[in-house]
């Protein structure tokens, strides 16, 4: 079912964000479209970066994959090294997508490239790799060893699977140990073992130079389930954090329901200014999507999408060292139930988008846990309190919602009943293009994919594979496209073009349009499970084993885009 809500009006974005827009453009008139490449830009400009450069997952706190550069190829072949400028060798398995900061590629991913001698390939690690964005070359490693509780916490091979946050010449990042680490661009490649970490077991030119490090789980008391997955991001000084809380080895409870589960620290220190642990006991399975930032009618406010299947707004002041909440959204029908395999309920792993005062977030799951129908949903940030869309109550009480439930919110067979709330801050709500319709193409299944908007067309994958275009003010599908392979990836907007990635290695690309053109198909040789992005005119890629540099009129030999160069 389709739902449409009129447009929320007064909504503008001011505050930190607006401070840098004469850096790039003008004062716009206040009717001009929004632009989200200038709205990117204008935080870019103040990170210590490049202004080309994508220094976090989704370029900026607005988590919108959206880049001004026209000139990236549609083919390239990897064979005969057409369009790629450089490959270089990742870990047997990546899921971490690369960020690219001040001439540098950073990317998770395991140890199955065994760069560094104390640790071989044939050791299992979590680690952040450092490459040369010119050339590939590999600069540094940080390591880190896998967790003995085993895969309930860190799972075997998986690696680092978050995106790192880059400014000036520190990163920061989730380990797959549920640490937050602060490390220096420049490893110890520059003789000098910086901040007030001097613990690192050597100062080889190959490896880590730390900062500083927070154990989450030793210090917070979180216990993430089967792997850490947050790409932080950063307002200021402060940094946001997910420490992926999740249920214990038997699915039948969450492990650690009173420990933080969104966390503010300083960015420089790694002292935590507030946390939040309102999903609680309720989360489903694990908590594994990452924040974002915007201003909305002058208000900042801290997005987040929790493992408990609510989309949560924070005050980013908090509250005495405990999070301060300004609404809530549940992003699943209330009478929908979780269980595994079979679940109609589900978590939040997409990562929420801000695109034009307004916040798009899809449902997931782990796709271990087979197949699902999603939903896809625009929410007003500007309400306060409970804005879904109905509440629930019970005949005993029937003037006052109860507390949520975990695995269903709405139980009939109780005396639950719903009703719809007049505090609702919903926008529109998508199920596909003919929700009643058994068709593949005709559906929307769970994601893991974030939205890219531009242009008010906004692009999704989905688990199963279908490709969704649709207008982002009214939710009205456009068009849908089976890949025909799985997709994790978020859509990247590039000048006209959208790309998109499938777990068959195919890259495919459609016209920025609403209508579906397509223009190319182009398999890279091997699986992707993360999302390309743009920074200095070269697109790149982290596939399942190897890490791509594409760009136009570039022609690696044939040997190096086959065997790497490093």
């Amino acid at each position: 079912m389709l739902i449409r809500f009129s447009r929320p009006s007064g909504i503008v974005t001011t505050g930190l964000v607006a401070t840098a827009v004469c850096l790039f453009t003008a004062a716009a008139p206040a009717d001009a479209p929004y632009d989200p490449i200038a709205e990117a830009a204008n935080v870019i400009a103040k990170m210590q970066v490049k202004p080309d450069d994508s220094p976090q997952f989704g370029l900026s706190y607005y988590r919108n994959n959206v880049t001004a550069a026209s000139n990236i190829p549609t083919t390239w072949d990897t064979a005969s090294g057409k369009n790629v400028k450089w490959t270089a060798k990742l870990g047997s398995q990546t899921y971490s997508s690369p960020v690219i900061a001040n001439g540098k590629v950073f990317v998770g991913s395991n140890n199955g490239s065994g760069y560094i001698k104390r640790y071989p390939s044939r050791v299992d690690l979590g680690v952040m790799l450092c490459f040369d964005a010119e050339t590939g070359k590999f600069l540094w490693q940080h390591s880190n060893e896998k967790l003995p509780a085993g895969r309930v916490n860190d799972w075997e091979h998986l690696g680092v699977c978050s995106s790192p946050y880059v400014e000036g010449k520190r990163v920061w990042y989730v380990s797959n140990r549920d640490e937050i680490v602060c490390l220096d661009t420049e490893g110890f490649l520059d003789g000098e073992n910086n901040g007030p970490f001097k613990e690192e077991p050597n100062q080889n030119k190959d490896e880590a130079d730390v900062i500083w490090k927070l154990d989450m789980m030793g210090k917070l008391g979180a216990s993430p389930h089967n792997a850490c997955s947050c790409s932080v991001t950063a307002v200021g000084d402060m940094l946001l954090v997910s420490t992926s809380n999740g249920v214990d080895e038997g699915h039948t409870r969450v492990d650690k329901p009173k420990a933080p589960v969104l966390v503010a620290m300083n960015k420089n220190s790694g002292e935590v200014m507030w946390f939040d642990n309102s999903s609680g006991a309720n989360v489903m399975h694990g908590t594994w999507s990452s924040p974002a930032y915007g201003v909305f009618g002058g208000v900042e406010q801290i997005i987040f999408a929790e493992g408990d299947g609510w989309l949560s707004s924070f005050d980013p002041k908090g509250d005495a060292g405990k999070s301060k909440i300004l609404w809530k959204f549940d992003c699943n029908p209330k009478a929908s139930k979780y269980m595994l395999a079979r679940a109609t309920r589900n978590p939040l792993i997409g990562t929420p988008v801000i695109y034009d005062s307004l916040v798009y977030i899809g449902v997931g799951e782990d796709p271990e846990h087979g197949e699902g129908f999603g939903h896809l949903w625009c929410i007003d940030p500007t309400k306060r309190g409970d804005v879904s869309p109905t509440q629930v109550f019970n005949k005993q009480n029937p003037e006052k919602p109860i507390e949520y439930k975990r695995l269903q919110a709405c139980d009939e067979s109780k005396g639950d009943f719903e009703r719809p709330n007049m505090n609702s801050a919903l926008v529109w709500h998508y199920e596909g293009k003919k929700p009643e319709s058994r068709e593949f193409e005709d559906r929307m299944h769970r994601t893991l994919s974030s939205v890219a908007v531009k242009n008010n067309l906004l692009f999704i994958s989905d688990e199963n594979g279908c490709f969704h275009c649709l207008d982002a003010k009214t939710g009205k599908a456009h068009w849908t496209y089976d890949m025909l392979s799985s997709s994790w990836s978020t859509p990247l907007i590039a000048g006209d073009n959208v790309y998109i990635a499938d777990l068959d290695g195919d890259i495919t690309i459609f016209k920025l349009s609403s209508d579906k053109q397509m223009v190319s198909e182009t398999n890279i040789g091997t699986p992707v499970y993360t999302t390309p992005v743009v920074a200095g005119g070269v697109m790149y890629v982290s596939a399942f084993n190897r890490l791509y540099a594409i760009a136009e009129g570039a022609n690696a030999k044939p040997a190096t885009a086959a065997t790497g160069n490093n």
